[in-house]
């Protein structure tokens, strides 16, 4: 018998309620969230043996203690020399940003999804993450064997090592950018150039100039370390200081770079958050 309440004809009856998740069977309950946090515990468990140390039996307190008093009092003698070698730091890391900045733009163009095609797209992300695959301090022993042991080598290092990173986060920038823009500017004729001048650069600038920025601060720190095998900088002086077991000295660099990194944290947090915050995009910690 209809009571009037029949459903209207094509609406579609209501989706099954699924079972509790305590009801499934122990199949249904893998995930790739569980999976990976099993294989991450059998990791552990395999690793606990390098927790092991030389096996011979060291007094590690008495140990660090030695060691950590010959940092006492810091001999701040060295902080003209240490300040220059500073300033070279951070311009190596200033000109290594710059040149990533412009070679990175043409490589996130040609490895965004929106702007290029797809062949090309998996050259270049294949090639951004072959380039992200080296580390910096590889890199750095790299530069030093070809142009020898200079500042030159450490703004070719991480030239190379930003481009990785950059080119990726511009990318994954313009992607992000909508779409509908670009796909109006070419159904009306636009070219790739045209497309990417007036339908995407202007809404993703704020975030490749916030990320940018990380760069910046990225490579700075980075700079201290790539001196270390003699790409210049203040990571030259580390290496002396250690190489001569003057430990007060190596205390002084260590506690200007210290401020520097906390210096740059503080600063580029602000400066990225007004971009974001100007820009309507969703902030970076």
């Amino acid at each position: 018998m209809n009571d009037g309440r029949d459903k209207p004809a094509g609406t579609a009856p209501p989706a099954p309620t699924p079972p509790p998740y305590r009801d499934l069977p122990w199949h249904a309950r893998i995930t790739v969230a569980n999976l990976s946090l099993v294989l991450f515990l059998v990791l552990v468990a395999a690793s606990v043996g390098v927790l092991g140390g030389s096996g011979r039996e060291l007094d590690y307190w008495a140990n660090f203690t030695r060691f950590a008093g010959r940092f006492f009092p810091p001999d701040f003698s060295v902080l003209g020399e240490a300040f220059a070698a500073l300033g070279e730091t951070i311009q190596i890391a200033a000109m290594a940003t710059l040149f990533a900045i412009v070679l990175s733009l043409p490589l996130a163009v040609a490895g965004a999804r929106t702007l290029a095609p797809a062949w090309l797209v998996f050259c270049t992300r294949m090639l951004m993450n072959a380039i992200r695959t080296i580390p910096s301090l590889v890199w750095a022993l790299i530069a030093v064997a070809i142009v020898g042991a200079n500042p030159f080598a450490g703004v070719i290092a991480l030239t190379f090592y930003s481009m990785g990173y950059l080119g990726k986060f511009y990318s994954d920038a313009f992607e992000s950018v909508d779409a509908e823009v670009a796909r109006a500017l070419r159904a009306l004729g636009g070219g790739t150039v045209q497309t990417f001048q007036y339908g995407l650069w202007p809404n993703a600038r704020p975030l490749v100039w916030s990320t940018s920025l990380w760069m910046l601060e990225y490579n700075i720190r980075s700079a201290a370390i790539i001196g270390y095998v003699g790409a210049g900088g203040i990571g030259l002086q580390l290496h002396t200081y250690q190489e001569y077991y003057q430990w007060d000295r190596f205390a002084t660099v260590l506690l200007m770079i210290l401020v520097l990194v906390s210096l740059l944290d503080f600063l580029g947090e602000r400066v990225r958050r007004q971009i974001t915050r100007r820009s309507g995009l969703p902030g970076r910690t």
